[in-house]
C-alpha cells in the first residue's frame, strides 16, 4: 500500500486484461505452478489469476521498484497499517501471490508473500530495510525515505508517528518477465 515501494500509483494506467492473462499463463508455467495436482477437479491456480498492482506512488516508482523485484534485489516491502484500516483493504497474508506491474501497467513479475508482521516504525530492523533493496539498503535510508513517504502519500488522516504500525511483508520472486530488471528464469 503506502511506501515508496508499496502503493499502486494513482496515475498508473489500467492493465490490459489479455496481457495479464498471457503473463499469468507464462508465469504459471515457468514457476511450475500448473504442475500442482488438482485432486478435487480443476486446480484453482489454473483458473484464478492473482491481483496485479504496482509499487510506489508514481509510475517512475513502479518502474524502479518493479525492476528491483524482477532482478531479485527487493524481497520485502512495508506499508502503513493505518492505510489498510482506512481503505478496508485486507493486510497481505503468507501464500498470496501477486502480479507486479511496471509504471505502464505491464506485468513484470510474479511474487508470493512468505511472511507478514506488524511492527512499530521505529522498531523496523536493519535486516528488513536491507531486504527492501532501496538506496544504500541501510536502516537510516529506509527510515528517511519511509517517513517522508508515510507523510506525503497516505490514505488516513493521522500524522506520522515513530511508533505507527507498519505492515512488513517478505516475498519470493517466482517469475520475472524477460527484460524486466534482470534474470527472467524466476
Amino acid at each position: 500500500m503506502a511506501d515508496p515501494v508499496d502503493e499502486t500509483p494513482a496515475d498508473l494506467p489500467e492493465p490490459d486484461d489479455a496481457e495479464l492473462e498471457a503473463f499469468w499463463r507464462l508465469a504459471r508455467s515457468h514457476a511450475r505452478l500448473n504442475a500442482l495436482p488438482g485432486y478435487l477437479g480443476v486446480n484453482p491456480i489454473e483458473t484464478l489469476r492473482p491481483p496485479a498492482w504496482g509499487f510506489g506512488a508514481t509510475p517512475e516508482h513502479a518502474d524502479e521498484l518493479g525492476a528491483l523485484v524482477a532482478d531479485g534485489t527487493k524481497t520485502a516491502t512495508a506499508s502503513a497499517l493505518w492505510d489498510y484500516e482506512a481503505t478496508g483493504e485486507p493486510v497481505p497474508e503468507p501464500g498470496e501471490m501477486s502480479i507486479v506491474l511496471d509504471g505502464s501497467a505491464h506485468p513484470i513479475a510474479l511474487i508470493v508473500t512468505t511472511e507478514v508482521e506488524v511492527a512499530a516504525f521505529d522498531q523496523v530492523s536493519a535486516d528488513h530495510a536491507h531486504a527492501e533493496g532501496e538506496g544504500d539498503r541501510t536502516l537510516a535510508h529506509w527510515r528517511e525515505v519511509h517517513e517522508r513517504f508515510f507523510t506525503e502519500h497516505k490514505d488516513h488522516d493521522r500524522p506520522f508517528a515513530p511508533d505507527m504500525p507498519v505492515v512488513l511483508e517478505r516475498f519470493t520472486l517466482l517469475y520475472a518477465a524477460p527484460g524486466a530488471g534482470g534474470d527472467a528464469s524466476g
